[in-house]
């Protein structure tokens, strides 16, 4: 027998989710904002989902309701001598538009890394990774509507997060156990299939 897997060390999951105001928020550590982003969420799925409500419509009712406070809210105040409504400075900082495309940059270098390996490098494992994962989300987009699919994930990264730091040491236990069980089948199937299939090397592609 061999020697028993040492147990997995506990993840700091608020530093993973980036340790700031947003990890605070998926870990209910900040409940009120929490329940109320979840409320609205519901809310909103519900009136669009389930009550029919047109999302183009809602929109620009809510702004024309919006600008007509406002702009009520200014006339009164013009006329009884009362302070203008205090509205933010609307503008997106230079500083968040360079991270959202070091981002966006990052996302496509992997992706195009990704094409690149399975393409030229023929890696057979990451193409039946990424043919499974294609599959599993369009099978899951055939199920649900883009809607639900954006509320199911609301749901998700409320609850998973939490509980996974909560009861971390026995999700890891089986996490472990499921992981070895996958390692065994997938050994089996690259040893009965993908060594047999045929792959030309990149030299005897020049040759050719």
């Amino acid at each position: 027998m061999g020697a028993p897997t040492p147990p997995p060390h506990r993840v700091d999951v608020h530093r993973a989710l980036g340790g700031g105001s947003v990890a605070d928020l998926l870990l209910w550590r900040r409940w009120v904002a929490g329940v109320a982003l979840l409320l609205s969420s519901t809310a909103m799925w519900v009136l669009f989902e389930r009550a029919g409500y047109n999302l183009l419509s809602f929109a620009a009712n809510t702004l024309f309701l919006l600008v007509l406070i406002l702009f009520l809210w200014a006339k009164s105040a013009a006329l009884l001598n009362r302070p203008l409504p205090p509205l933010p400075d609307l503008e997106v900082s230079e500083n968040s538009v360079a991270k959202a495309a070091d981002v966006m940059v990052n996302w496509i270098n992997r992706g195009l890394s990704i094409a690149r390996e399975i393409t030229v490098n023929r890696n057979l494992k990451l193409f039946f990774q990424v043919a499974f994962g294609l599959w599993a989300i369009s099978y899951i987009g055939g199920l649900f509507n883009f809607l639900t699919l954006s509320y199911i994930g609301i749901v998700l990264a409320f609850s998973v997060p939490f509980v996974y730091d909560k009861y971390q040491d026995h999700i890891n236990d089986k996490l472990c156990v499921t992981h070895s069980v996958l390692q065994k089948q997938y050994k089996r199937f690259d040893e009965h299939i993908l060594k047999k299939i045929p792959v030309p090397s990149n030299k005897e592609k020049k040759i050719e």
